[in-house]
């Protein structure tokens, strides 16, 4: 499911035909699935992981169900193949999440200090 979504879900983040409610949770979606840095750390043990196996599944299917089916259906055809060398690196998916930790880093020493 993962491999096959995430790709359909990045092109119907592009997709005109796709709701602005869509693509704001597809954006969310393929910006975590492709950020190098997770939002909780692979290395913390069990928790490290939760979000691979919780997380991002929940993420995908939240957001496939707000794209129509005829669309989500398109956009699946479209991907067969899309990243078959693996899933695109790029540093700038990781802005997000690094943003959201310097956020809570932030915050945490605000109410300490």
């Amino acid at each position: 499911m993962l491999k096959t979504d995430i790709p359909a879900v990045f092109l119907a983040l592009k997709d005109k035909d796709t709701p602005a409610a869509a693509k704001f949770f597809a954006g969310i979606t393929v910006v975590y699935a492709l950020s190098p840095i997770d939002f909780i750390p692979d290395f913390i043990p069990v928790l490290g992981y939760l979000d691979d196996i919780i997380l991002l599944p929940a993420l995908i299917a939240f957001t496939i169900k707000l794209i129509p089916e005829n669309v989500m259906d398109k956009n699946r055809e479209q991907s067969k193949g899309l990243w078959i060398n693996g899933k695109p690196k790029k540093w700038y998916y990781a802005i997000p999440i690094a943003a959201i930790w310097l956020l809570l880093v932030f915050l945490i020493l605000k109410a300490i200090l």
